[in-house]
Parts: C-alpha cells; structure tokens; sequence
C-alpha cells in the first residue's frame, strides 16, 4: 500500500475526525450550557441531536449531487461549513443561536460520512479497500479521543485560581478549539485529486489513468483500468432514487437499511453524546465521569485499530456477527447493573461533595430516605431544589446518594464499545461504499445515511426523555433487546465481501 493512498484516505476521511470531535466534546459541553440556557430536556435534546437533524438533509442531497458534480468538491464545502459551526458555536448568545450554529456544522458531518468511505472506495484496490475505508472509522474515534480529552482539560482547569475560565465561558472553548482541525481539513482537501472511478463513468479516462499511475504506479493502475472497463455498463446513464427501488437493487437496499438502523437503533451516539451524564448516574462524581469519558474514547480507538487489522483478513460478516452479540450482552449488563442502584442521601455523604449554590440544610427534606430507583429519587430531588439546581448539583448528589455496583455499569458500556468499535462502526461504512453500483453509488449511500442519521436523531431526541420518564434500567434494557434482535438478522442475512472488486461486487450482489 503506497504512501500516497494513506495520505489521500487519511486527509478524505478527516471528517470523519470533526464528526467524533463533536459529538465527543458536547457530552461535557451540556454540563455547562443546560444550566446557563436554564434548558429543559426536550431542548437539550435539540441541541445535541439538531447536528444529526441536519445532517438527514445533507446526506439525501450530497449523494446525488456527488454523482454529478464528483466527491471532491462537496467534500471541500463540507470543511468550510465545519469552520463556520465551530465559530458560530463558540459566540453563541442564545439557545436559538447555538443549536442552528450545530446544524451548520449537521450539514457538514451528514455529506462527509457518506461521502468518505464511496470517494475512498473508488480510489482503493480490493485487497486494501477495508482497512482504508475504516480510516473514517478511525478518524472519528480519534475525534472522539480528542474531544474527551479536551473535556477533561478545560473541566479540570474551569475555576481554578489561575485560569479565566468559569462556567460561563469554559464550553465556549471546548466548542470552539473545533476550528483548528476544521481549517486543517479545508486546506489538506485541495491535495487529493478526484475519484477515479466517478472520472471513469463520467468519460474522463486519461485523468482516471493518470490518477491512478500517480497512485499505484502503471501495473496496479492498469488492473484497476481494466476491472473498471470490463464492469456492466448497460445503465450507467442518468438515476434517480426511483432506481434504488428496482427488483434488481432491493436485496442490497435492504441489507444496507438494516445496517444503517442497527448501528443507531442500539444507542452508541446516546452513549457518546452523553457520556458525562451517563456516568453521572453511576454515582462517581463529576470529574470522574469526565475522566471516564478519556477511557470509553480510549477503547473505542484501540478496537477499532483492531477493525482495521481484522476486516480484510477475517472478513466484513464475522466482525459484525461477533460484535452484535458482545453489544447486547453488554447493554444488558448496563441493564442489570442500573436496576440493582438504590438511593439514599446521608448528611456524611452530602459534606464530601462540592454543592453549588445549596446547602445540606436545603436537602432535609429528602434525607435519610431509601429510594429504589432513580425516577423516584430524581424527582424527589427536582421537587425539592429545582430542576435547574438540580441540573447543576446532579453529579456531586449522585455521587452522595448512589449505592450500585458502578464497576459493572463501566464494563458494560466499555465492552458496548468495544464491540460497537470493530463491528457496527467501521464495518457499515465499508460494506455501503462496496454493495452498489457506481452509477447510483453517492445516492444509495445517502439515502441509507439519512435513515441511518434520523435514526440517530431520533435516539439523541429521546434519550434525555427515556432516562428521565423509563429510567436508567429499563432505557439500557430497550437498547439490549433491540441488539439481541439484530444480531439473529445479521447472522442470517449478511453477505460476505471482502477481497473482491467493486465491479465483481456489484454482479454478483444485483444477481442475488
């Protein structure tokens, strides 16, 4: 594998780095700006799920308009508009301003992870196509390691003597910091040239040849040439979404959309974008979940490194097989660590935590009683201080209150994780950029990825909501069941596609 095609990858896909940059660094972001938006939980829902909101828009239009205009220059848009969200975000004076400066940046992520993996795809050859495409994968854990790791940083370093962050601007840097890597990614998309393939099935031969030759050298370029010359060419003229509900396209199409579901439907962006919170529930305290979330992120880059070793030599189907059932185990195991919590706040445990704008004489009212679950407890608690005292004060009462085995709550989301981490999430990505036809390759990616990011939308909306109204237990117990159903649908279903072409791929995925 040559240097160059690493680099291009690597510099295509670093938007997939922005997307986990941002919804890692929101769950610690929310700590801060709920309280000072004095938000409900329907709108801090909308601030962390707008992004996903808009990027369902940007997915239906950027595939199409890929297969007209080529990969390259929507990508190049789409790291302009990651600058601008990151700006606006950052300034942001209103609960209005800061979401629709997100949605700007929802646009951007939602073009960039189905156009990743379908530019490098074209650009790969078969024998390294999965390692390359799961460098989107990669990408996006780095952002997410990144993004916890600033969290940590700015949290620690928030009201310390000898800093000028406070509450009241410290998530202003944690959004804004996103505009260095953002501008790094406009500037670095003008060295890749354009896929070769789109150049090929748009007749542009000679630059698809020489971008090749400049890649691989004549050899490769000319087997590459060639696969593509040989492919079926017989509808290679205008499409549009009529054609994605064709006979010959439905098997394909329906795999991709279970696909697209399963990776959201089973909660890891709930867990990612609210990571800080979820810990919170565990009782450990608030600079412990922010120092959770550095290893949850952590994990996530170690497996997916092992994704990316595994995918092209065990396959695409047993790495998502596999890690369907490593996720239902362990977000059952989340499931039952929650539901064995009780509740109980003492006047020792209140005096060794850090309380904000409350005393110990403000929770007389709610001392010494056992609650058995965290509904009742919480709203015992917003009765008593107030929804936006409580907001405020929620990590240091938990940590006072909470009596559960928070040891297994961790193992169950790290090992959510990790098997999220070598299966659901790169292995989608690379199955959608090999399962369809050139022709209407952008528009199918983009039309599963707008399922797949409502879907995601939907479970950020929620999620807030299902904690507050079902409860940490049976919220856990929902997202296990639902991965319990999909690993039986993967294991009778999924293909297998590793070591061929995208050309053999797409005769024999359409005969089938």
């Amino acid at each position: 594998m040559s240097k160059k095609i690493i680099f291009i990858a690597f510099v295509v896909s670093l938007g997939g780095f922005l997307f986990g940059f941002d919804a890692g660094i929101i769950s610690g972001v929310m700590s801060y700006v709920g309280p000072e938006f004095a938000l409900n939980e329907l709108q801090s829902g909308w601030v962390v799920s707008s992004p996903s909101f808009a990027a369902m828009i940007a997915m239906l239009i950027a595939g199409k308009l890929s297969d007209i205009i080529g990969r390259k220059k929507i990508l190049i848009i789409v790291a302009f508009l990651y600058a601008v969200s990151a700006y606006l975000s950052a300034i942001a004076v209103s609960y209005e301003m800061l979401y629709i400066a997100r949605m700007i940046g929802g646009l951007a992520f939602g073009a960039a992870l189905i156009l990743a993996p379908a530019y490098i795809a074209e650009i790969s050859s078969a024998e390294n196509r999965g390692k390359l495409v799961s460098l989107q994968q990669l990408n996006i854990v780095f952002g997410f390691f990144a993004a916890f790791l600033s969290n940590y940083y700015f949290n620690k370093t928030n009201g310390s003597e000898d800093t000028f962050l406070t509450d009241e601007n410290v998530w202003r840097w944690m959004l804004g910091v996103e505009l260095i890597p953002a501008m790094l990614y406009f500037i670095f998309m003008f060295f890749v040239p354009r896929s070769p393939r789109w150049l090929f099935n748009k007749n542009l031969t000679e630059e698809a040849k020489r971008i090749l030759n400049n890649i691989y050298g004549k050899e490769v370029a000319q087997k590459e040439l060639k696969a593509m010359q040989n492919a079926d060419h017989s509808n290679d003229g205008k499409s549009s979404f009529k054609a994605l509900f064709s006979p010959a396209l439905r098997y394909i199409i329906l795999i991709g959309l279970t696909i697209g579901i399963l990776q959201q439907i089973t909660g890891i962006n709930a867990i990612y974008f609210y990571a800080t919170s979820i810990f919170k529930q565990t009782g450990i305290g608030t600079d412990a979940s922010f120092s959770s979330g550095v290893l949850l992120s952590f994990t996530t880059v170690i497996f997916t490194f092992a994704a990316i070793f595994l995918i092209d030599k065990m396959g695409r189907r047993p790495l998502l097989v596999f890690g369907m059932a490593g996720i239902a185990i362990s977000l059952l195991t989340c499931a039952y660590g929650f539901h064995n919590a009780t509740y109980l706040l003492s006047e020792e445990k209140v005096n060794n935590v850090e309380l904000k704008g409350i005393g110990i004489q403000d929770l007389e009212a709610v001392m010494s009683i056992m609650y058995e679950d965290d509904l009742a407890f919480k709203a015992a608690m917003k009765s008593t201080l107030g929804t936006e005292v409580y907001a405020k004060n929620e990590g240091a009462i938990l940590e006072a209150a909470t009596d559960m085995n928070a040891t297994l709550v961790l193992i169950g989301i790290l090992g959510f994780i990790a098997c999220f981490a070598f299966s659901l999430g790169p292995v989608m990505w690379v199955l959608l950029s090999e399962l369809y036809p050139i022709r209407i390759r952008g528009m199918a990616i983009g039309a599963i990825g707008f399922v797949n990011s409502f879907t995601s939308w939907l479970i950020q909306q929620i999620f807030p909501w299902e904690l507050s109204t079902l409860g940490n237990a049976l919220t856990f117990f929902i997202f296990g069941a639902i991965a319990t159903i999909g690993f039986f649908i993967m294991y009778k279903t999924l293909p297998e596609t590793k070591g061929k072409t995208l050309e053999e791929l797409e005769l024999e995925m359409i005969n089938k």
